[in-house]
């Protein structure tokens, strides 16, 4: 099949406190036009060959954000939204699969946090199938194996996946909890993580390397969580889990594991990053790391700078984790039909969820807390203006680095590829969960990914397996060890 796309996209950038110092409002509303992505000088040549090749490779991308207010009659993915993925730019950019993700932020560990936790879930699988099945089953279809993707791709169609974050809408009773892990297996779930960021009943998360740890590892819920999606076919991603959690669910799996959204510590020294040992570890259980397009996972902020922001953080009472300095969309799409945020809703960090009318953060799709508001957007006006204040002179005295570009990302799949071998890296972008980097900002804009492969070198079988055959690899090993058909 041949795709219709085209390249250079419009994706609007979120222009946060890092980039424009002495704001914690988006500089930019996603949806409006932003100028096309520069890619560095090529000749025709080089650009002709890139395109010959995205043309013929399936693009998949392992975690995209989504919010089930873009999944209605009247507001969906048929059209160009201001999310960074939906239909339109997926064409533009010749992205063709996409995992939709059933996202839950960490919430409290009680039956009232559980059931929450589930719901929200449940509205999430359910906005996948009413796109696929209700609202556009003639462009996009819902796969469950790596023959369907490769089926609905050959036709014509774009095809989507569902992969879940966050173990907590399992519960803690281990019967129920196993009974759901096979629900979500059969209402289309291929992957999922333990945990997000706070440790959930299952495993810790990366951010206890601030806050301490709660099970140092995995819980021994999770360990039987781990042996159950290995018997229905579910992959295990290790994304967001604490690197103890991760090389015990290497040693514990069956089955090849995957990271669907994580980049190289050796180069951004972040806990939500993977080391030199976890990245040997998953190339010896045959697994995949999905690199991923998140400008704070790609670049970090010097040592003094992240230190001043946490201390003001700290002092301004903010929980720990919350990104005064993030950059990207925000989870799940901040924007409606008309591409524009609602006014007001404060943007200072990734994953804050569509504003609701007034412009107070809706309960839905926000990163930080499970659904629940925006941390910044608690601040009284008052404290919203000093923070601002003193975010201006922090960012004098420590100014923020560079935007990540597509060649700082590339930068840690080459260095993935020489330490663990090409078969075992993948590309993600985090897309509407606070991914994005210049040059890279949108479905519209997935074309630069490949040239920038093809400029340093990278063959069409080479971009290939990374752009989906690696994935699909393993997604289908970890069905045929569960006894799973392998045509779909």
């Amino acid at each position: 099949m041949h795709k219709r796309w085209m390249t250079g996209g419009v994706a609007a950038l979120m222009a946060m406190v890092a980039v424009a110092p002495g704001t914690i409002r988006a500089a930019a509303d996603e949806g409006q036009a932003a100028a096309p992505a520069q890619a560095a000088p090529a000749d025709d040549a080089l650009i002709k060959k890139a395109h010959a090749i995205h043309d013929k490779v399936i693009a998949l991308d392992t975690h995209n954000d989504i919010s089930p207010t873009n999944f209605t009659a009247e507001v969906n993915y048929t059209q160009r939204l201001g999310t960074q993925v939906n239909l339109p730019k997926m064409v533009e950019g010749g992205l063709d699969a996409s995992f939709f993700i059933v996202y839950v932020g960490q919430g409290p560990l009680t039956p009232e946090g559980y059931d929450a936790a589930y719901k929200e879930a449940v509205a999430k699988f359910d906005a996948v199938h009413r796109l696929t099945e209700q609202i556009a089953p003639d462009k996009i279809q819902l796969a469950l194996t790596g023959a369907d993707v490769r089926r609905i791709n050959a036709a014509g169609k774009k095809v989507a996946l569902i992969g879940v974050e966050n173990g907590y809408p399992l519960g803690d009773n281990e019967e129920v909890a196993l009974k759901r892990v096979k629900e979500f297996y059969d209402r289309g779930a291929r992957y999922m993580s333990l945990a997000h960021n706070g440790h959930s009943q299952l495993s810790d998360s990366n951010t206890g390397e601030r806050e301490g740890w709660k099970w140092n590892g995995l819980s021994p819920l999770g360990k039987k969580v781990i042996a159950e999606m290995n018997r229905v076919g579910i992959m295990i991603d290790v994304s967001h889990p604490s690197k103890a959690s991760m090389m015990q669910a290497v040693e514990l799996s069956k089955a090849p594991i995957i990271a669907s959204h994580s980049g190289v510590r050796a180069l951004a020294d972040v806990s939500r990053n993977m080391d030199d040992e976890q990245l040997l570890a998953l190339k010896k259980n045959g697994g995949v790391i999905q690199v991923v397009a998140f400008n704070s996972y790609v670049k970090t902020d010097s040592p003094e700078r992240k230190q001043a922001l946490e201390a003001l953080a700290k002092e301004f009472g903010l929980p720990p984790g919350t990104q005064l300095g993030g950059r990207g969309g925000g989870r799940g799409g901040r924007a409606g039909a008309d591409g524009a945020a609602a006014a007001g809703a404060p943007a200072a960090a990734p994953g804050a969820g569509a504003a609701a009318p007034g412009g107070a953060p809706a309960a839905a799709g926000g990163r930080q807390g499970g659904g629940r508001a925006n941390p910044l957007a608690q601040l009284s006006p008052e404290k919203q203006a000093e923070l601002q204040t003193r975010l201006t002179a922090l960012n004098e005295k420590f100014p923020a680095p560079a935007r990540a570009t597509v060649k700082d990302f590339v930068n840690h799949i080459d260095y993935a590829v020489k330490k663990i071998g090409i078969e075992h890296v993948g590309i993600s972008s985090d897309f509407d969960g606070g991914g994005g980097i210049d040059g890279w900002n949108g479905a519209d804009e997935t074309f630069n990914v490949t040239l920038e492969l093809v400029r340093r070198g990278y063959t069409e079988e080479q971009i290939g397996k990374m752009w989906s055959g690696n994935l699909l690899r393993v997604m289908d090993e970890v069905q045929k060890l569960a006894g799973k058909p392998a045509k779909s």
